[in-house]
């Protein structure tokens, strides 16, 4: 089967490193597989054998309208057009309905963050009127799916999947090291700002233990930075930058934490178990709660209450018993989250269509 991916660009987030991660696995499952992006950067390289279709071209200022043409000329070829057509993100979405639908193509469009996230013009216009013109929509939550199904939209759940390998360790023997990865820019919708202000008692009472935040961004960095020596944790708080090898860096750490103010379905969470770590998480809108059974594979922390997540947070660094149960349960809970049957799934929908 020819299946294309669609995206804006193939930059350091969380949908588009799915979306690398998912072509890679439709190419070795035998399909023809192309990844479509408008822009750069391409911070995720796929496997060699992906096609990679780079429509960045044209003088056009706006943005939806130039990448709106480029699709539009390169499908007018029907050599080029495939089964199925898989967009990434709202704009994006919106592009690929409006051309798949002018060529009748099959398109399966995918939302990564939940209904209720602030957006503009375009992705309100798309989540009321554009997603009821594509052949089946996914979104990362029931607490999504039920949105959408009220407007009588094809909608199916559609879990982020886990690309990291399970590690199966013998004896933990990690550094005590709080972990939180994201794009540091996005320091607001990561709550990386309210994390650095409200973990400083934490580690005054926990000495032996630091923070380190994993992730890119010049504007971000030098705010957090900044936000740190305000805070008097010079020393405490460790900037690792972007990285590419966060699984070994989880490997590493013992406890993972989020407090994001909202999120999707939130992939570092799962690949956070995946390594084995014990996570604790505010219960943000939505996702964690579809993740983290409370005090069973994790902690869950009523949403953006910095004193209970302190709290919680210095029980769980004095409790290493505590540690490993979650961390061994987090590992356990994670079979609905595997390629394979995130596969098995969009194989359903293409039956559909």
């Amino acid at each position: 089967m020819k299946i294309d991916f669609l995206v804006n660009s193939l930059i350091s987030g969380g949908a588009e490193r799915v979306l690398v991660s998912l072509a890679n696995y439709f190419n070795e499952k035998g399909h023809d597989v192309s990844i479509i992006t408008f822009n750069e950067p391409d911070v995720w390289q796929p496997n060699e054998g992906i096609k990679r279709i780079k429509l960045h071209h044209g003088s056009i200022k706006n943005h939806m309208i130039r990448s709106f043409k480029n699709l539009t000329q390169y499908y007018y070829h029907k050599k080029n057009r495939p089964d199925v057509l898989i967009s990434f993100m709202i704009q994006t979405n919106l592009i690929g309905i409006l051309v798949s639908k002018f060529y009748g193509i099959k398109l399966i469009a995918s939302e990564h963050n939940n209904h209720l996230e602030e957006t503009d013009f375009i992705g309100r216009f798309t989540r009321k009127y554009g997603y009821k013109f594509s052949n089946a929509l996914t979104v990362l939550t029931n607490f999504d799916k039920e949105f959408y199904k009220k407007r009588n939209i094809n909608v199916s759940v559609m879990p982020n999947p886990c690309s990291f390998d399970v590690y199966q360790e013998e004896h933990r023997n990690r550094t005590k090291t709080i972990l939180a990865v994201g794009a540091l820019d996005r320091y607001h919708h990561k709550g990386f700002d309210s994390l650095i202000e409200m973990i400083g008692p934490v580690l005054a009472n926990n000495p032996d233990w630091k923070l380190k935040l994993v992730g890119g961004g010049d504007e971000g960095t030098k705010f957090l930075k900044t936000l740190v020596q305000k805070e008097n944790l010079t020393d405490k708080v460790i900037f690792e930058g972007f990285s590419s090898k966060v699984s070994d860096l989880m490997k590493d750490a013992e406890i993972y934490i989020m407090t994001s103010r909202f999120e999707g379905l939130p992939l570092v969470l799962l690949e956070a178990m995946s390594q084995g770590m014990a996570c604790i998480s505010y219960n943000c809108i939505s996702g964690p709660a579809e993740i983290i059974t409370h005090n069973v594979n994790g902690i869950l922390v009523e949403d953006q209450n910095s004193k209970q997540m302190c709290e919680k947070l210095d029980v769980l660094i004095k409790n290493p018993e505590k540690r490993k149960k979650l961390a061994k349960n987090g590992i356990n809970s994670l079979d609905k989250y595997k390629m394979e049957t995130i596969y098995a799934k969009y194989l359903d929908i293409f039956e559909t269509l």
